[in-house]
Parts: C-alpha cells; sequence; structure tokens
C-alpha cells in the first residue's frame, strides 16, 4: 500500500520506518526543511535504538523517501497518518491547530479519497472535527472526495519504540465505516502474519480514550508508588521491596512501580493534563488525575528538599547532576524532571555541573551559566553533593568509594535508587534514596 506520515517526529519516524520494513511504499513529509535535508542524508534527528538501521534500509529498498511538498506526500496515497505534535497550551489544553493544519491540507490538496488516521494523541472527538473539516472543505472544492477518518493510536516507549511497532502488545483502530476497517487491517496484515497479537476494531471514539486512558493509567501507577516512597521515608520502610511484594500479585504487576523522580518526557505530562480538561468539558470531575498531577510535582521537588536537609544552605554549593534525559537510552529533555530539579537549585543560588551520555546539547542554551562534563566523575569531582536524575547504566557501575573519593561533601542523593543505599552509607556518604530510610543529619 502506499502511505504517507505527515510529521517525522518521534512517532512519525518509527512509524514510516517500520511500515516501510513491512513492504509498504512510504513517504514522510514534514515542514522542517533542515529535518528533511537530514532524513534524506541518512541523519535520524534524535537517538532512538534500531532506528538509524531501519531507515537506511527503507532508503536503500526505495520503500520510504522524504519530502516537505504535501502534493507529493498525497500523491495516489492510500492511508495518511497525522503524526504532528499536539503540544499543550498554557491552560493544560492540547493544541490542535498542527492537526487541523494537515487536515486542511488534505482537503484542498488531496485529489482522491484517503484514509486519514489520527496517530498523534487527540482528544476524544477530535475525528468528528477532522472528518468535519474535510467534509466542509472538500464539498467547497468539488465534492468529489471522501475522506474516511480513522484513530489508531501509538502505544510507543522512547528506548524501543522500534520494538514497540513491529512486535506490539495490541493495534488499537477505531473506524465508522466497513471500508476504513477493510483498509486499515489489510495495513496491518503483514505485521500481523509476522507477530501475532490482539486487533481491536472499535469505533473513532472509543480508539481515542484507550489512548488517554492508559498513559493517565500508567502515571497514576507511577505516582501512587511515589506516594508510598514518602510513607515509606516516614515509616522508615523500603519502597523497593513493597514495590517488589505488590508486583508479585498478577493484579497489579511490577512495570511502572518504580519510585523515583516521577514521570516526565513528551507524553504522560501533557496526556494527563489534557485528559483532566478532557473530562471536564465532558462534565466529569477527574480528580483522581489532579492527584496524579500533584504527587508528580512533588517528586520533582523531592531532590532539592533533601539537599536542604543535608546541606542546609546553597547557595554557591556545586551540584552534580547525573543525567538529564527523562529515561536512559535516549536523548529527549522534553519535561525530563531533571530540568525541575536544575531550575530549582539554581532557584535556591546553587551551582550545577552537567553530566548525560546523550542529552547535554539540548540544554545548553537553557544552563548557559552551567558546567558542561564530559565524564560523570567529572560532574563529581570537587562537587558538594550528586543528584542522580537518570538511570544510566553507567552510573550503576560506579563504585560507592570513588563517589566519595571525588565528592568535596560527601552528600549523595539518589533519586533514581540506582545505588544501594548501604555500600554508600558503608563508604563514608550522607545518603537519600527516593522511599527508603534516610540519613539523620547530625
Amino acid at each position: 500500500m502506499k502511505v504517507s506520515v505527515i510529521g517525522t517526529g518521534h512517532v512519525g519516524l518509527v512509524t514510516a520506518a517500520c511500515l516501510a520494513d513491512l513492504g509498504h511504499e512510504v513517504v514522510g513529509m514534514d515542514e522542517d526543511l533542515s529535518k528533511v535535508g537530514q532524513l534524506r542524508a541518512g541523519q535520524v534527528p534524535f537517538v532512538e535504538p534500531g532506528l538509524p538501521e531501519l531507515v537506511a534500509s527503507g532508503t536503500r529498498s526505495g520503500r520510504i523517501r522524504f519530502t516537505h511538498d504535501a502534493t507529493e506526500a498525497l500523491d495516489s496515497v492510500d492511508v495518511l497518518f497525522i503524526c504532528v505534535g499536539t503540544p499543550r497550551r498554557e491552560d493544560g489544553r492540547p493544541n490542535l491547530s498542527y492537526v487541523q493544519a494537515v487536515a486542511s491540507t488534505v482537503a484542498t490538496q488531496a485529489r482522491h479519497s484517503i484514509v486519514v488516521a489520527e496517530k498523534s494523541t487527540v482528544p476524544v472527538r477530535t475525528g468528528e472535527r477532522i472528518r468535519q473539516a474535510l467534509r466542509l472543505a472538500t464539498q467547497a472544492r468539488d465534492g468529489g472526495h471522501h475522506h474516511q477518518v480513522v484513530s489508531n493510536p501509538e502505544f510507543l516507549r522512547e528506548g524501543t519504540a522500534v520494538q514497540d511497532t513491529l512486535r506490539p502488545d495490541r493495534i488499537v483502530v477505531g473506524a465508522d465505516s466497513p471500508r476504513a476497517h477493510e483498509v486499515m487491517r489489510a495495513l496491518y496484515q503483514p505485521l500481523l502474519d509476522r507477530h501475532d497479537c490482539p486487533y481491536i476494531a472499535t469505533d473513532v471514539r472509543t480508539a481515542e480514550l484507550i489512548k488517554h486512558a492508559s498513559n493517565a493509567f500508567l502515571a497514576t501507577k507511577i505516582s501512587f508508588i511515589n506516594a508510598m516512597a514518602r510513607i515509606c521515608e516516614l515509616a522508615g520502610a523500603d519502597v523497593h521491596t513493597v514495590a517488589d511484594a505488590m508486583g508479585y500479585d498478577p493484579r497489579i504487576g511490577r512495570a511502572f512501580l518504580n519510585a523515583g523522580l516521577g514521570y516526565g518526557g513528551s507524553c504522560f505530562p501533557k496526556d494527563v493534563e489534557a485528559f483532566i480538561h478532557i473530562a471536564g468539558e465532558l462534565g466529569y470531575d477527574l480528580g483522581i488525575l489532579r492527584e496524579t498531577d500533584r504527587i508528580n510535582r512533588e517528586a520533582k521537588a523531592w531532590p532539592v528538599q533533601q539537599l536542604r536537609r543535608l546541606m542546609w544552605n546553597l547557595p554557591g554549593k556545586q551540584v552534580a547532576i547525573l543525567g538529564v534525559a527523562f529515561k536512559p537510552g535516549i536523548d529527549d529533555v522534553r519535561d525530563a524532571p531533571a530540568l525541575d530539579v536544575i531550575d530549582g537549585l539554581r532557584a535556591e543560588g546553587a551551582r550545577v555541573r552537567l553530566h548525560d551520555p546523550e542529552a547535554l546539547e539540548h540544554v545548553r542554551d537553557r544552563y548557559p551559566d552551567a558546567v558542561f562534563c564530559n565524564s560523570a566523575e567529572e560532574a563529581l569531582r570537587g562537587a558538594h553533593a550528586v543528584v542522580v536524575c537518570t538511570e544510566w547504566d553507567e552510573y550503576r557501575k560506579l563504585a560507592p568509594e570513588r563517589v566519595a573519593e571525588l565528592l568535596e561533601y560527601p552528600v549523595v542523593v539518589d533519586a533514581r535508587n540506582i545505588w544501594d543505599p548501604e555500600a554508600l552509607q558503608a563508604a563514608g556518604l550522607l545518603v537519600a534514596s527516593v522511599g527508603r530510610p534516610l540519613a539523620a543529619v547530625t
């Protein structure tokens, strides 16, 4: 089939490359001429394991190409995926102007009927608005084309996005016509032939809600275990053991029960806020998500609170920050919890020494007065304290004795629980570890 993917960010580029790997003929379109140039040259503009190889393979085979020309992207295409951003507005509502712009482009420039698939995370009933916009514009022009709108939400995790696309745990397709369902099933049949997984065929509204409900539940699970972490600290218990024991119950599961800095990235923070507003507009108060958001903000403030407790005054202190990406294995700093920690420290008058294996270039402009370090040891050397913000494997390998040797003050705030607190204490370090008994200040 001929497929067009509008927007070559994380979701769009992974979708395009994987569909090409399944044998489809794919055009990736983006208005960013620089990004299109990079992709044509075989350069993936962000870190995602396995994606550069997949893009290179698709380019060599001729199954994928990139353009900034809408006419080329719409030429003879069977399915068009909307993969543009839906950033949150100041009040938390999603900004759907980019989605509307794609719909307008299809309505005014398509020369035949197309199945238009929402891949971007959008509020319920967005599909109806897209359908209405397409119908009005096409009728005003010539009335000859009848585009079908479907919802096909993505469930990708950055760092494993290729695997999540080619070996998904489920495929959700919402459509309101048999023809649209038929086209989407044919699109995914090569994947289903390779990998047997549930294929949920439903209506557009239900598919749109599945995406928001999934992300909201996972975010709530993270906030729940972070609330338990606060209780464990007060009670002198160990949240890691609590989470392990909870996870043995198959009704709960261990995934997403890692207490730490809370959730971040391009999806969970935005989607939680958006879902609160969506529910409110429908007349329901999703108070549970407002509490999820509150606990998440509390988790991100925890490291600075611990540094105040352990060091008293922070002005002029140098603090090593290990990790700025919102999770290991990628270079994405969008809504990264580390940024909240850094901002909080700078507001207190502390100076920061930053290290991350992949993401430093994305924060240089934001923190021009920070010290950017080429290694974790360089960041630690002479610092008055260290905060672990991203659980990169290379940080786990640092010996407690070496950490103690490099630091000016023996203060460790392990916001990702990557180190054994007893081993740190044995090396003479004062330790604050999430959800574990906190070091007493004497």
